[in-house]
């Protein structure tokens, strides 16, 4: 039966969902970097890859996101680099699509020096170096040139709920032995 306002029920999922929000929220673009073991995804990538509308979407869908950039010749958080349970994953795109991006971006906010942020060499290197970091640390990666971040987004969760299952999986092995 029709209730009015029912699809606004207070109850724990909508709770879990604008907790979720608030701290994709407050962890956007690097922000908060030591509280990177409490997000439950961590997105990482270079500028203009669809990073903070992807964290935003997920946690829409209750996900703990946190965002961060990967910015030559800056290191990434050290967090990271530590012992953490969230599940990471960085978002790559084709350097022609990302210099499209960021021209039109550096046009209408004016904040950029085009040559350096829309030079294709410069982000060749950039995606480059997001590669290398990513396979160091076993973390994958998802192209998102030609995805809606709708699609990005479903493919982290099942990404996520795959690594979770792995992880209980060896978790269940090692009690048995």
């Amino acid at each position: 039966t029709p209730t009015v306002a029912g699809q606004h029920v207070l109850d724990a999922d909508y709770f879990r969902r604008i907790d979720a929000l608030n701290f994709t929220m407050r962890h956007d673009d690097g922000h908060l970097p030591q509280d990177l073991n409490e997000a439950d995804i961590v997105v990482l990538g270079i500028s203009r890859t669809s990073k903070t509308p992807t964290s935003i979407y997920l946690a829409q869908r209750g996900y703990k996101t946190a965002n961060v950039p990967i910015v030559p010749s800056v290191a990434i958080p050290p967090s990271l680099s530590e012992e953490h349970s969230a599940f990471v994953v960085c978002l790559v795109a084709q350097a022609d699509r990302i210099a499209e991006v960021r021209r039109n971006r550096a046009m209408v906010l004016g904040d950029r020096n085009l040559d350096v942020y829309v030079d294709r060499d410069a982000i060749l290197a950039e995606i480059a170096n997001s590669r290398r970091i990513c396979s160091k640390h076993g973390w994958p990666v998802i192209d998102v040139t030609r995805r809606s971040v709708e699609e990005t987004a479903a493919t982290i969760i099942k990404l996520y709920h795959d690594r979770r299952a792995a992880h209980a999986a060896t978790a269940e092995q090692a009690t048995d032995v």
